[in-house]
């Protein structure tokens, strides 16, 4: 009667940990954001377990049944499409509910994307806040305001038709002079990281289109 947090590699399947893999095979039910990207994983490391879809737009509806089928004996692990569930992927509304009837949960170590990305970018990682996806529209302005002050190194998650325009409001809130890294497709075989003032990143940007999955990490205000 449990509930396991699986990560999942961001890119290279080499990151899967032997730990997770045990899990994986142990479990009655694994539960996937999307079954079919999932397929691949399970069947690259000879996972026969059953899996059920467990996603953003069903997870409101599905996390009381779940919790009575754990209550009732069941184990599952919960995977997302890449890295730790629940990092600005489903899985907080099923881990709160399992809390909330002392069902055991326990997370595994694993790959989640913004820590290599803080890592490497060179700025002060003793202090940092994660911001995930900002708004798209509403309360955008505001967030940028109210970061515009934030003195701790700051994480983002950006997709990449996006992040021209939110480097952008980085010149225009945070101001072109501030320390700004971007790290592209990490673990993958194009991974790259570009680092610069905001106007310097947004100009290497403007004039190659990005591609992929996007961490951007800036440095918090002087």
């Amino acid at each position: 009667m449990k509930l396991y947090i699986v990560p999942t590699p961001i890119g290279n399947l080499q990151d899967m940990t032997f730990r997770a893999v045990e899990v994986l095979q142990s479990v009655d039910v694994i539960l996937a954001e999307d079954t079919r990207t999932s397929g691949k994983l399970l069947k690259h490391f000879e996972i026969g377990t059953p899996m059920q879809s467990h996603h953003m737009h069903n997870e409101h509806k599905t996390t009381e049944t779940l919790v009575k089928r754990i209550q009732a004996g069941e184990t599952f692990a919960l995977i997302s499409d890449a890295g730790t569930p629940a990092i600005s992927d489903p899985g907080f509304l099923l881990t709160r509910a399992c809390i909330a009837n002392n069902i055991g949960v326990e997370c595994l170590p694993g790959a989640t994307a913004f820590v290599p990305a803080l890592v490497n970018s060179g700025l002060p990682n003793d202090k940092f806040v994660f911001e995930g996806f900002l708004p798209v529209k509403k309360g955008r302005q505001t967030r940028f305001k109210i970061l515009a002050e934030e003195t701790r190194t700051i994480i983002f998650y950006e997709s990449p038709h996006k992040l021209v325009k939110t480097l952008e409001h980085f010149c225009e809130y945070f101001g072109e002079d501030r320390q700004v890294s971007v790290s592209r497709e990490l673990t993958k075989l194009y991974e790259e990281t570009i680092r610069g003032t905001a106007k310097e990143v947004l100009e290497y940007y403007q004039s190659k289109p990005p591609k992929g999955e996007i961490v951007v990490v800036v440095e918090g205000k002087k």
